[in-house]
């Protein structure tokens, strides 16, 4: 399996443990954690998607292609008051990637991660938007 994919179902799989997984045809009585696209208008908040997904190949060895995997996930509340909620799961969300050293494949070393909430208004209700960007080193297989 490719590293970035390897790595981004490692991802979702704990994060589904965590919270449960998402289902766009039952959004009423389905767990929060979505991907392949924003779930329905009904779905309950608040959620998590997990957004794009890149990787960046590093050629400092001549025997062995390292990488550098970029994964966004995001988390929306509709209810802008309870900021410490979005908090509280970006920190949770944080923990359980931090703790993603190996998959079946490859060896990881988180590098970088970006906070952000911000508001959001793309929608009739208020939202607010949690943002997490996660770095990635593959560091060995």
């Amino acid at each position: 399996m490719d590293p970035q994919q390897e790595l981004f179902t490692a991802i979702r799989q704990r994060l589904c443990e965590e919270y449960g997984e998402g289902d766009p045809g039952d959004a009423l009585h389905s767990g929060k954690v979505y991907d392949s696209g924003l779930p329905p208008d009904e779905t309950p908040y608040p959620f998590i998607y997990l957004g794009d997904s890149r990787m960046q190949d590093d050629y400092g060895n001549k025997s062995v292609v390292l990488a550098n995997v970029y994964q966004t996930i995001h988390v929306w509340h509709n209810n802008p008051r309870q900021r410490g909620t979005v908090s509280r799961m970006l920190a949770e969300i944080k923990a359980i990637c931090r703790s993603i050293r190996r998959t079946s494949t490859y060896a990881w070393d988180i590098r970088d991660v970006n906070q952000q909430i911000i508001p959001d208004n793309t929608t009739n209700t208020p939202l607010l938007h949690g943002v997490l960007e996660l770095e990635y080193k593959l560091s060995g297989g």
